[in-house]
């Protein structure tokens, strides 16, 4: 598992929470709309329209007529209006209507691509190695420019015209009706999401803000590894080694298991820190701070030798969650059918109810595998487990190889950005692609150096290039951020292809995250495979298998908890950061006691409350969790099918839903039954 929320811009991603909080279509009813469009109004502009129409399709008339009745409000007009404009506007001619999907998918193109780029523009200095952050840089971040986009719109009624032509259909009706559509009629359905709610452009800009200032607070957590004290008062890190939290001081944890030395000292102060990050008690001095030395077991801090008082951080982690709640529960009086965050974000978001993926992920958690697999990773480590072997990383090729070995590998061969940039291509020429192919998509990533841990942002027109963003230092690219820059390759590879060779604009790019997370699993498990390095061991493949079902046991554990934080936010809106502090804690405790203890063999551990996507991508981890399943079942058809014709075939379905996705993707929908099977099947070949 890898680091960080795809996220194409902040403007994207404000549109994303007001639209994709979409209404189903209204149901008949006797009560008037918020505008008070009422049904006789409803049965006027239907009839207005039909009579006007030769072969009547009264249904899908009347769904058109009243979406745009849900979004009518009083300054949009009187019902004499609505009527009027209804009959004006409603496209009778097939062919006038296909023209004019693919006009508006041009302007939408169009728009998209330049705020995706100025949002771009706009965060650079926050989230390249550019030099000194200035606090004009935060303000700048924080700025939408499209926060007014959609609302303009409205009042400038190309809104309704969407709306009455190209009616929103709810995940169950797509469900239902979406096997038997054409890339046509999934375009028509993917339009007609875009205008699917009227949220205010001031929230808008407000969400943006605090999405800002979380992506900041997140970008300079670091922790100065070259100044942390065991209880020796030795220090066990290279003294330039900076770790930013969560996701380098995970993978430091990963590394050392090839470390026999005093790989399981290391391993233990990390996960030290990690408890002080969760229950802030960490000295806020030391975060992001290399002038100290500080025992994380004691938490004591000492200046020149000296011990010095320091104030721990208290509440700023949960203070962070908290601005991202009350933001997301502003939209909801605007989202009277998906009223919260949760339900926006999973029925909407990820197109699955929330309590469907509790469910999956209860089974999964709770599976009789668990036990067999841990039983292995004791056997293999020659010790009990502790709590931080959620992140074993032992049945990969790489954990028996020294990181040192391998950073003088990746530094030598990327020095900078450019050089990665440059290798592209050739990564894509190793894994199978053409060269025409493997050009085409090269020439629309660029690599910049990230200031905070790595991630992928695509374009949102076929015009502009998508970004890979890894760290990497003046030695050179380490093999960490190497790991994750192939990781967020995977991500720009689905971002090209699902831009560009999908059928039509309106239904570019994947389901949902987890989708483009299975592609990024995909490349990130070649990374060896990349450096030439073979992996010879006949077992490989059913290691591959433990390895993938111990990573979702892992995030599913801890999307479980993020879940689980949400609900208890919606139960207690009015608390405090501490008070959310305390739940969390409790929160990961319940969990880690449910699923975790009983093969652990220890209770109340708060691990999995460390990531720090509950601060800046609310309610992204459970993608990961799916992401897995998805990266299992595709490479089981690579198996069996040319592995870059099928990306290049797979990655072009588009914006499908998720069953209907994975029934076309790899013949067979998304479940846990797979890899449960597959590991039942490595756990009998291993022992």
């Amino acid at each position: 598992m890898i680091t960080h929320m795809i996220r194409n811009s902040i403007f994207i991603l404000a549109c994303v929470i007001m639209t994709t909080a979409c209404q189903p279509t209204p149901k008949k009813q006797s009560t008037p709309t918020p505008s008070g469009i009422t049904e006789a109004t409803v049965a006027d502009a239907v009839k207005e329209i039909s009579n006007k129409m030769e072969g009547n399709k009264s249904d899908l008339i009347e769904k058109g007529v009243r979406h745009a009745a849900s979004l009518w409000r009083d300054n949009d007009g009187t019902s004499e209006d609505f009527v009027k404009f209804c009959s004006e506007n409603y496209l009778a001619d097939p062919a006038q209507k296909e023209a004019s999907f693919y006009r508006f998918a041009e302007y939408l193109e169009s728009l998209n691509g330049h705020f995706n780029k100025l949002s771009l523009d706009m965060q650079e200095n926050v989230q390249l190695m550019k030099g000194e952050v200035l606090p004009i840089d935060a303000q700048f971040a924080a700025y939408n420019p499209g926060a007014h986009m959609i609302n303009d719109f409205y009042d400038n009624k190309i809104a309704f015209i969407v709306a009455l032509n190209f009616p929103y259909y709810t995940t169950e009706e797509k469900n239902i009706s979406g096997a038997n559509w054409t890339p046509l009629q999934w375009g028509y359905a993917r339009l007609g999401d875009v205008f699917s709610s009227r949220v205010p452009s001031e929230l808008i800009q407000q969400a943006s803000k605090v999405a800002a200032e979380g992506d900041a607070y997140i970008a300079d957590y670091n922790i100065y590894m070259g100044n942390i004290l065991n209880d020796d008062n030795q220090k066990l890190f290279p003294e330039n080694m900076v770790l930013l939290s969560h996701w380098n001081l995970r993978d430091e944890i990963k590394a050392n298991y090839a470390n026999k030395e005093v790989g399981l000292k290391k391993q233990a102060l990390i996960y030290q820190i990690m408890q002080r990050i969760v229950d802030q008690s960490i000295p806020k001095m030391v975060i992001n701070s290399g002038k100290q030395d500080w025992n994380p077991a004691t938490n004591e801090v000492f200046v020149s030798g000296t011990k010095t008082e320091a104030e721990p951080e208290i509440d700023g982690r949960y203070q962070q969650i908290l601005n991202n709640f009350h933001v997301y529960q502003a939209f909801d009086k605007y989202e009277p059918a998906m009223p919260t965050a949760i339900q926006r974000a999973f029925s909407v978001g990820m197109q699955i109810p929330q309590p469907e993926v509790q469910k999956l992920f209860n089974e999964f958690l709770s599976s009789a595998q668990v036990k067999e697999v841990a039983e292995i990773i004791k056997k293999r480590l020659g010790r009990d487990l502790s709590p931080w072997d959620i992140w074993y990383d032992g049945f990969k090729a790489r954990s028996s190889i020294n990181e040192e070995s391998l950073n003088a590998i990746t530094e030598k061969k990327y020095p900078n950005a450019k050089a990665l940039e440059a290798d592209l291509g050739n990564i894509l020429l190793k894994l199978g692609f053409t060269k025409e192919k493997a050009d085409f998509i090269s020439s629309r990533v660029s690599v910049d150096p990230a200031r905070g841990s790595g991630h992928a942002w695509g374009a949102s027109m076929k015009a502009e290039k998508a970004h890979l963003r890894t760290r990497i230092p003046a030695t050179g690219m380490n093999y960490k951020g190497y790991n994750i820059a192939v990781h967020e390759f995977g991500h720009n590879v689905e971002q090209t292809i699902s831009l560009n060779n999908v059928p039509n604009y309106m239904i570019n790019g994947v389901p949902n995250t987890a989708f483009t997370e299975a592609l990024a699993f995909v490349f990130q498990e070649r990374d060896l495979f990349l450096l030439n390095m073979k992996n010879t061991d006949p077992e490989k493949e059913y290691l591959k298998t433990l390895d993938i079902f111990w990573s979702v046991y892992e995030i599913m554990g801890v999307s479980m908890v993020d879940m689980k934080m949400w609900q208890w936010l919606y139960d207690n809106p009015n608390s405090t950061a501490s008070d959310l502090r305390d739940a969390v804690i409790e929160i990961s405790k319940d969990v880690w006691n449910t699923y975790y203890a009983p093969v652990f063999g220890m209770k109340d551990q708060t691990i999995l409350g460390i990531y720090s996507h509950m601060i800046n991508s609310p309610m992204y981890l459970p993608n990961y969790a799916f992401g897995h399943l998805i990266h299992f079942q595709l490479e089981e058809h690579f198996k069996t099918h040319e592995f870059a014709p099928e990306v290049l075939r797979i990655f072009a379905l588009g914006q499908l839903t998720p069953n209907e996705w994975m029934k076309q993707a790899v013949g067979e929908p998304l479940s846990n039954e797979a890899i449960l099977k597959a590991t039942e099947i490595a756990v009998g070949k291993l022992k």
